[in-house]
């Protein structure tokens, strides 16, 4: 048995701010995002410019903070907004606005990728594609947070490196938040920069990172504490994450199966990295020469009718 070690959450308190390492660690998170983001930006072919790496993860960020915040709100503290809306939206009250839902996350970045390939001429998948191998970077550093936090913990074990929790009973716990951050920010973000490290379908680098962390996110859950005030949602057993997880894994496995069959292979124009804003790829430029043989066979037939005549 394993004993909690006890971490302030506040990593600096000065006066009327305190910062928790909690937000450190969202921050460190979002500048490795950044930094790897802009990597993949200067490999050959990327099709992507790192100067337009900065606006993406604006907008990721946004679309991550408002969306874990929202999600936290509508999937785990519903009775607590009904019952007291200004309370629980109030981010400096006793019972504030408090917390981060990773599916809430997810479908705020979703909505960010949707609006930053709209504003920049690319389809979604070509953004989210780009940007998905970095995200398992940012999940092992909330996870991370999580600990240092004493939230989050397992369920009751009797495993040897089981750990009392804080706040939690004296009973030794799975160290929940240890295992989500080695399965989500080690092999996870193995797994994914791997298999994006080559020219993969259009979908497939997406629909393989949400179909793997909807396959883990369900199994993990059967050691991680439900939330107090929700519990088993269903059957005694089923959580809210594993809920929320079904949806995942079916759509991951239906854009891994639609990616490879239509076979869509983004490779830019040249081996350099793009101008911001150019748009264009060889697929597209196939097509374009193809039609423009066509025009030229048109008017080959023509001649030829001419001649005839």
């Amino acid at each position: 048995m394993l004993q909690y070690p006890e971490i302030d959450p506040v990593a600096l308190d000065l006066g009327p701010v305190a910062i928790h390492w909690y937000g450190i660690t969202y921050l460190f998170a979002f500048l490795v995002g950044w930094w790897l983001a802009k990597h993949r930006a200067r490999q050959p072919g990327s099709g992507w410019n790192p100067d337009e790496i900065g606006d993406a993860v604006f907008y990721i960020v946004i679309g991550v903070i408002a969306g874990g915040k929202i999600g936290s709100l509508l999937f785990y503290q519903t009775d607590q907004l009904l019952s007291d809306p200004l309370g629980t939206l109030n981010p400096f009250g006793p019972g504030g606005w408090r917390g981060m839902s990773f599916h809430g996350g997810f479908i705020g970045v979703l909505v960010a990728f949707w609006l930053y390939g709209r504003n920049t001429g690319r389809t979604f998948f070509q953004v989210a594609d780009f940007f998905t191998p970095a995200f398992p970077i940012g999940l092992g550093a909330g996870r991370i947070g999580n600990f240092i936090n004493g939230e989050l913990y397992g369920r009751i074990t009797d495993v040897p490196w089981g750990m009392v929790f804080p706040h939690a009973g004296p009973e030794p716990r799975h160290p929940n938040q240890l295992y989500q951050f080695f399965c989500e920010g080690v092999l996870l973000f193995v797994l994914i920069w791997w298999f994006s490290s080559k020219p993969r379908p259009r979908m497939a680098v997406s629909g393989l990172f949400v179909l793997a962390y909807g396959i883990y996110r369900f199994g993990i859950e059967f050691v991680r504490q439900p939330d107090a005030h929700l519990g088993f949602v269903a059957m005694d057993w089923l959580t809210m994450g594993q809920l929320l997880s079904f949806p995942m894994i079916f759509a991951g496995a239906a854009m891994m199966v639609i990616g490879y069959r239509r076979g869509i292979i983004d490779r830019p124009v040249g081996d350099g990295p793009r101008e911001p804003g150019q748009r264009g790829t060889e697929q597209r430029q196939k097509g374009q020469g193809k039609k423009g043989q066509g025009k030229k066979g048109q008017g080959r037939h023509a001649q030829g009718k001419q001649e005839r005549r």
